[in-house]
């Protein structure tokens, strides 16, 4: 049962003070209780759920506290002004020698790579030190993985088998439940059914203890309590000075420290975001039916939530800590503007649209734990390389696609790419910002996904019908099961190819062409123009990876290093950028 733990609303009694007189009654006036603000049943949920193992990263944290303090973040971010504040100054450039300074002699160890951020940045530390280089974890907290579990398949994870971060047993110890089929649904419009994408849920605290085990045997160093103070970058080294006055020296740091990196917030010079999904749910116990997941599902048109209007998605996966266990997220794609809806408000509506959407009631469940989180976009993504030796890895570099939340599934397509990069790129001393950049190009695939982001958030001024987004995705959706797995399946896991996407188009504009009017007002004609010029950019680049790629890539040997390394990387950039990497 689903125990809620009121909270008493006290009054404050106050002392009258006086002269007392012999023989006579004083007579006091009866103090009224002051009223307090009753709390919300999302603060009455929340701080009825035990709280522990709290961890960094997204989706780490799951107290009443924690919620609030991200809410403020979050208003913050939606303030009107296009820079809320003016970011620390957390890199800078020192034109001289780090050998010949004073701090030379202070450096508590010199690496080939320093990774800041550990909960994501574990597994490109590990497949570096598989490549033989020298490499350490500076993480603000204790690094370990949080209980909530992340879902993926397993062919994105046998990707981690391939960079040599796990072994293949490694995949069945991590993985807590596997489950199929997977829903794609929208409100009495139809379902489709798919297997195997994202069919897995991998516990992050297992998975990260069987990766940092393997990173600490291949020799990596792991300083864990130690915030990043600020990073210094020489001719000949970055240095790193963290919390405390401890230096580490390095060739190359790697900043894995997530959307909210101080690096990334001075190299985008404060700018809001231009695009935000907000996710909540819950892991809770009590779910009879629980065998299926829904990869998307959307039960409602356009609804209220605070004080502006919202498209509703949900997600739902069998969780591995019980057979009746299961994960529902609620989650939305907005502009970060003010008004926007809070995670407080979208928490309330959870509570009211979940018990239908799942066909059970609260009261009959036990809430295990409350999840939420803010998951920023921008449209300059991935990030380029604004420093040398400084590289924007994971959520960091935005190499996550704007429709996707949480960029674990983009890390392990990536992993072998930019492992294979930076360690040529070490070898190599090619650690200019310039060289660093191609790490992290334009992939127009993700440029064309802003179309996708755009089209399914709600407008607070729209003429186009409620169910516009719902009907919208149907027949996407639906056109895409008929052009059958080659079209669906890449989409499902975030991977935008030109051919399919044309193929979609099209059948969209043969089979429903009372829709396109809509479109237009719904993403309007700047937004459009703009998505043309990156299709084209997506068929450019499938072309050269198809037609171009097989007559540079025997003559890569012939060149000088560093021209062959900069190929090398236009190779990829083409490959990735097309989407023709992923393979059913």
């Amino acid at each position: 049962m689903l125990l809620l733990r009121l909270q008493p609303i006290n009054g404050i009694s106050q002392l009258s003070v006086g002269t007392s007189f012999p023989h006579k009654k004083c007579s006091r006036r009866p103090l009224l209780p002051r009223p307090q603000a009753v709390p919300s049943r999302t603060q009455r949920i929340m701080e009825s759920v035990s709280v522990s193992g709290e961890v960094g990263g997204a989706g780490g944290a799951y107290s009443y506290e924690a919620l609030k303090r991200l809410d403020q973040l979050w208003s913050s971010i939606c303030s009107s002004q296009e820079v809320v504040q003016e970011p620390q100054q957390v890199v800078s450039t020192i034109p001289s020698l780090f050998g010949s300074s004073d701090l030379a002699d202070k450096a508590e160890g010199s690496y080939d790579v320093l990774v800041c951020g550990g909960t994501l940045g574990i597994f490109i530390a590990t497949a570096l030190c598989a490549r033989g280089l020298r490499v350490a974890i500076v993480e603000r907290n204790v690094l370990k993985g949080r209980d909530q579990e992340w879902n993926i398949s397993t062919k994105e994870l046998l990707e981690l088998v391939e960079v040599g971060v796990l072994e293949e047993d490694d995949i069945e110890r991590a993985t807590a439940v596997k489950f199929n089929p997977n829903r794609c649904g929208f409100e009495r419009k139809g379902d489709i059914w798919v297997n195997d994408i994202l069919n897995l849920g991998v516990s992050p605290a297992k998975l990260i203890e069987i990766v940092k085990t393997r990173f600490i045997s291949l020799g990596g160093v792991i300083f864990e309590g130690c915030g990043v103070s600020c990073i210094n970058v020489y001719e000949d080294a970055a240095v790193l000075k963290l919390s405390g006055d401890k230096i580490l020296s390095s060739r190359l740091i790697i900043d894995a420290m997530g959307n909210f990196s101080p690096v990334v917030k001075q190299i985008r010079g404060g700018r809001k975001p231009d695009g935000v999904c907000l996710v909540v749910g819950t892991c809770a116990r009590g779910f009879e039916t629980n065998s299926t997941s829904d990869v998307i599902f959307s039960s409602s048109s356009i609804k209220k939530v605070g004080d502006s209007k919202a498209q509703l998605f949900w997600e739902a996966f069998p969780a591995g800590s019980g057979p009746l266990d299961r994960t529902t997220y609620l989650f939305t794609y907005v502009e970060p503007q003010p008004g926007s809806p809070k995670l407080e408000e979208l928490l309330e509506a959870y509570w009211d649209l979940m018990p239908e959407y799942q066909g059970v009631s609260l009261d009959n469940l036990e809430i295990l734990r409350v999840i939420y989180g803010i998951f920023p976009t921008y449209r300059q993504s991935p990030l380029p390389a604004a420093f040398s030796r400084v590289l924007q890895f994971g959520d960091a570099s935005g190499i996550q696609s704007p429709v996707s939340f949480g960029g674990f599934g983009s890390l392990t397509r990536h992993l072998g790419r930019l492992s294979a990069g930076i360690h040529e790129a070490i070898n190599g001393d090619y650690l200019d910002s310039y060289s660093l950049s191609l790490l992290n190009p334009y992939m127009p695939n993700l440029s064309a996904s802003w179309l996708f982001q755009r089209a399914m958030s709600a407008k607070k001024q729209s003429n186009v019908p409620e169910d516009f987004i719902n009907e919208l995705l149907y027949t996407n959706f639906s056109c895409m099961q008929r052009l059958g797995d080659p079209v669906l399946r890449p989409f499902l896991q975030d991977v935008v190819q030109f051919g399919p996407l044309s193929k979609t188009l099209g059948l969209v504009m043969l089979t429903n062409p009372k829709i396109l009017p809509s479109i237009f007002k719904q993403v309007g004609i700047p937004v459009l123009l703009d998505w043309s010029r990156h299709f084209l950019g997506l068929g450019y680049y499938t072309f050269l990876s198809t037609f171009a790629d097989p007559i540079v890539r025997p003559f890569l040997n012939t060149l000088p290093s560093k021209t062959s390394f900069q190929w090398k990387r236009h190779l990829e950039a083409w490959k990735y950028g097309a989407g023709l990497d992923y393979k059913l």
